[in-house]
């Protein structure tokens, strides 16, 4: 079966009907039902709070793996309701990264191209790139995903260079010392 209609444009009795029939449907979305929670109009938010925790008491893994694939919709139906400053914001956003990376760890993932960081998205309406599915580290990447324990490799290269040419400085240097000798 199918559902057949947009996801943002249920009630609330659908979205509970849906949630507990999912397998029933081809065409059930996870992501998408959990965008639309955000999305629906129809909806207040006490409603909204009540699909969002229904939701995941069923598909709770799958939330917490959003918040790798789609950190900003976790971001946005983890907030529903709350009234954050800035500071706390910023906790939650630091919150997500820790978590990201302990999924990373967890399930021994080496490659970052999930969701929204595998999609080129400059903030450009014009750009012809747009929504073009990208290759971890080209050029046309905007967002990517880094931690404070990644190396950079660039760092590295140049130390290697730069040890390259004092070794070569110090042979020059004890030759010369031979020579004066």
């Amino acid at each position: 079966m199918k559902i057949g209609r947009k996801f943002n444009q249920l009630h609330k009795s659908e979205y509970f009907h849906f949630i507990d029939n999912h397998k029933k449907y081809t065409d059930f979305n996870t992501l998408g039902m959990y965008r639309s929670i955000c999305e629906n109009e129809k909806l207040n938010l006490d409603d909204r709070i009540e699909i969002r925790d229904y939701a995941n008491s069923t598909f709770g893994k799958t939330f917490n793996f959003y918040q790798l694939k789609d950190p900003k919709t976790n971001f946005d139906l983890t907030t529903l309701g709350m009234d954050l400053t800035q500071a706390d914001a910023r906790q939650l956003w630091d919150d997500i990264k820790v978590n990201q990376q302990k999924i990373l760890a967890e399930k021994r993932i080496k490659h970052r191209n999930f969701g929204e960081y595998s999609k080129h998205n400059c903030g450009y309406a014009n750009c012809p790139y747009n929504g073009l599915m990208i290759k971890q580290g080209s050029g046309l990447t905007e967002n990517h995903m880094w931690f404070k324990e990644d190396k950079n490799q660039y760092v590295a290269k140049d130390k290697s260079a730069r040890n390259k040419i004092q070794r070569k400085n110090i042979r020059h240097i004890i030759r010369d010392e031979l020579d004066n000798e």
